[in-house]
């Protein structure tokens, strides 16, 4: 599987140019359109990108998440994430990309994944929006590009300030589309960095370059309670007051969507996904997928081609 860490080496493999600062970038669709591949197999790249599709035919898979919308669309790709697209030539609207080194260089981002959850790899879910708020969109994008494109010596500091209205702009859209849960405030602020810091290390252990301990087992709540300085007790009983489910079913599920989007996107045998994903054998991978999908890593494989 191809994996991009900058931005241009992206844009030169997907055949258009280079971006006109290495860290940022902002393109509209239909200025690339029968220039940019226009089906792309699965790969990863190591920065975020936010998009509207105002118009277009075909669609792009971001991890597990095979179900784009067919109207106007609001979508996002994390660090690390799976992507694939297969699309015709004709989509209209915008897109940035935006490298981590980009985000850190600013105050405004220091808590990204908190303030903008649909940006988390296993949340990063793409959404229809109504026609009639897609002018307000597109104009944030407009003046993002019209900064991006000039000569101003000053033009990063408003792109970063537009920037933070086209975040807050997708999340107020984002919470009315999706059934977020709503209930911080019920909750100690400690309780809830701590379900974060959880939560971001599930994520990152399994990032395919993460350090590991050698010994570390990323199945079980136990060792992320070592990380954290807990007792699993305590874990357990807050990421569960929180959320409703238990730790170990936060770590299921995010093994589960990692399973399945390398499933359905990738070639790779399910040998190599249970090693890659800290099983112990491809058996106890199997029978893992099989109990909590009620079918094989091969069937679920096959209906996802279909």
């Amino acid at each position: 599987m191809q994996h991009f860490k900058t931005i241009t080496e992206y844009c030169k493999a997907i055949g258009i140019s280079p971006p006109r600062h290495p860290h940022f970038d902002i393109r509209r669709f239909k200025d690339n359109m029968g220039k940019v591949v226009d089906n792309m197999s699965p790969f990863r790249h190591e920065f975020y990108s936010i998009a509207i599709k105002a118009d277009g035919e075909g669609k792009a898979i971001t991890g597990h998440h095979t179900d784009f919308p067919e109207g106007v669309t609001i979508f996002f790709n994390s660090p690390f994430q799976i992507l694939s697209w297969d699309i015709l030539p004709n989509w209209s609207g915008y897109y940035i990309m935006i490298s981590q080194d980009f985000l850190a260089s600013s105050h405004l981002f220091e808590h990204l994944l908190d303030d903008f959850p649909f940006l988390k790899i296993d949340e990063s879910i793409p959404f229809e929006i109504e026609k009639n708020e897609l002018p307000d969109i597109l104009s944030i994008y407009g003046h993002i590009q019209q900064e991006y494109l000039s000569d101003n010596p000053d033009k990063f500091g408003f792109i970063q300030a537009y920037l933070l209205v086209l975040l807050n702009q997708v999340k107020r859209l984002f919470n009315k589309q999706v059934d977020l849960q709503q209930a911080k405030a019920q909750f100690r602020t400690a309780d809830l960095k701590l379900l974060s810091r959880f939560q971001k290390l599930i994520k990152t252990s399994f990032y395919p370059d993460a350090q590991l301990e050698t010994f570390a087992n990323l199945h079980s709540p136990s060792y992320y309670a070592q990380l954290l300085s807990i007792h699993p007790n305590h874990l357990n009983a807050v990421v569960k007051s929180i959320t409703g489910l238990t730790a170990l079913n936060h770590i299921h599920n995010h093994i589960l969507k990692l399973a399945k989007a390398e499933l359905a996107q990738t070639n790779a045998s399910v040998k190599e996904i249970a090693y890659a994903l800290h099983f112990e054998s491809p058996n106890n991978f199997s029978s893992f997928f099989k109990k909590n999908c009620g079918v094989t890593p091969l069937t679920y494989r096959k209906s996802a081609d279909n």
